[in-house]
């Protein structure tokens, strides 16, 4: 298998990306020693591969393909969609996400001057926790998601609700859900647009720790023309909107748990954060 990770097959799962998620695979449960099993010799199967199983999520995740459409290859559908749930219940992508933003603060530095906040609407025609009416999609059943990013882009935080609800109402909820613990006392600056304007969501972010700068795009292209070396830095939380939508699964979401979902989005953060330092 190549080790490079740019390759037309997204869903490759290198032997540097698997160096980095196989300590974290959980444990198989173990046998209940007060308990009788009965096997007859060489019945039954063997047990899954776990990489192949992490491959087979990735798949899906990179694809969008439905769970019981897995290629053979990567082992028996219904198996890898098991593994997915099981792991998801366990954290193993919250962990791994964790993980990757660590390695990525060690060896390239998280940019904790300035960050930035924005959500955004993508379709789940199939419903589920989390989900609402639309309003940009006719009322069609959509979700949204939350980011906090660094000044490059590294997703820090996440919430997740309903199309309808408006970003100002998760505010809060995703400065308070950073992935790693942030220094209270540093000068952080938060860079937001015209959604989270207002004396009651600024006192939110002075709250949490952060200098607030809200500004409307259209207020940044004057800025830019008009104050020399004036840089424009919201937008980076669109790239991470952006690189995130190349996962097709998550494009488009399918899954009606909320749990399921999350997990998905917390295996691509991983991703894009080990990729960054590989």
């Amino acid at each position: 298998m190549s080790s490079n990770y740019r390759s037309a097959k997204p869903w490759i799962l290198t032997d540097e990306l698997w160096a980095r998620f196989a300590p974290l695979i959980p444990p198989r449960p173990e046998r209940d020693p007060n308990k009788t099993y009965k096997r007859n010799p060489g019945a039954g199967r063997k047990r899954a591969d776990s990489r192949k199983m992490l491959e087979g999520i990735l798949y899906v995740l990179s694809t969008g393909c439905q769970w019981n459409a897995v290629p053979r290859k990567f082992g028996g559908s219904s198996t890898i969609h098991r593994y997915f749930q099981q792991w998801a219940s366990c954290g193993f992508f919250y962990k791994a996400w964790q993980a990757g933003v660590i390695e990525y603060a060690r060896k390239a530095g998280i940019d904790l001057d300035w960050q930035s906040i924005d959500g955004a609407m993508t379709k789940a025609p199939l419903g589920g926790e989390a989900t609402g009416p639309n309003p940009t999609d006719r009322g069609k059943k959509g979700t949204k998601r939350h980011l906090l990013v660094d000044g490059k882009g590294i997703p820090l935080s996440l919430a997740v609700s309903g199309a309808n609800v408006h970003d100002s109402k998760c505010l809060a909820q995703t400065l308070s859900a950073n992935i790693i613990e942030l220094p209270l006392d540093y000068p952080k600056h938060l860079c937001a647009d015209a959604a989270y304007a207002g004396m009651a969501l600024e006192e939110i972010i002075i709250e949490h720790g952060y200098i607030p700068h809200v500004r409307s795009r259209g207020e940044e292209k004057v800025n830019k023309v008009k104050i020399s070396g004036y840089r424009a830095r919201r937008w980076v939380v669109e790239a991470c909107h952006s690189w995130l939508n190349r996962f097709r699964k998550i494009l488009v979401r399918f899954e009606k748990t909320l749990e399921s979902h999350l997990a998905l989005l917390h295996f691509a953060f991983a991703l894009i954060c080990w990729k960054k330092v590989i």
